[in-house]
């Protein structure tokens, strides 16, 4: 006879961490973290909550690893060739998570999380080795080393943040409804009021109203990130 706890270890055998972690994932990407409940969890694996923490642990922890699956995998499809510059290999960092946060919204946030509360966890050694190296090679002073890397991880997270049109907790937010036209609005809204006011004494913005509606901004991301790089070449 199959005793109950029998049945409840083989399923805690077939449902892994892993499988727990790729579903809520799904959740995630289908509707924010909103979406994200214990509930939705279960229902979606049709198990018990108990399972779930068994593996995972509580509803942050979860968010945590879910993090860590998804930036983990982005840099590791994004490597510079062998013996590219460093410069180059800053790039392939930045623009990995640049487009890991563009595809998923809501993992702005749980990434700045993640390394404003966790400094040793594997997100934030894992981002700050990949880039603190390259500043190395720059050829960075190593007295700079920690400052220089903080520059540019800042910049990156403060980057795609706003690029996500992140506002604090955005925990109740469907990204998925800021479509292209919302975007091209905003933009108009802008250069309205832009060239409304006094071009005495916004020279600067009258000179820019057109540029806005154009740019790209992923070009405009690297351009931060080159301005960064030439910056620390210049510290020694």
């Amino acid at each position: 006879m199959t005793t109950r706890a029998g049945r409840s270890q083989r399923r805690n055998q077939v449902l892994s961490r892993e499988k727990i972690i790729e579903a809520a994932i799904d959740l995630l990407d289908e509707g924010g973290e909103g979406a994200l409940t214990v509930r939705a969890l279960s229902e979606r694996l049709s198990t018990g909550s108990g399972a779930i923490s068994y593996h995972v642990g509580k509803r942050d922890d979860l968010l945590d690893a879910a993090t860590e699956t998804v930036v983990t995998a982005a840099l590791a499809t994004k490597a510079a060739q062998a013996g590219a510059a460093p410069a180059d290999e800053i790039r392939v960092v930045a623009l990995a998570l640049f487009d890991a946060i563009a595809e998923r919204q809501w993992l702005a946030t749980r990434l700045t999380l993640q390394i404003v509360r966790n400094p040793v966890g594997p997100v934030t050694v894992g981002i700050f080795e990949r880039i603190g190296r390259q500043v190395a090679a720059l050829g960075v002073p190593q007295a700079r080393w920690f400052d220089a890397a903080s520059t540019l991880v800042h910049y990156i997270l403060g980057a795609v943040s706003q690029n996500a049109r992140i506002e604090g907790d955005t925990s109740g937010i469907d990204f998925s409804d800021f479509a292209e036209t919302d975007r091209e609005a905003f933009f108009d809204a802008a250069m309205a009021a832009w060239q409304e006011l006094d071009p005495e004494d916004y020279s600067f913005m009258h000179a820019i109203v057109g540029q806005i509606r154009e740019h790209d901004d992923r070009e405009q991301f690297l351009t931060g990130i080159a301005v960064i790089i030439d910056g620390l070449t210049r510290l020694h």
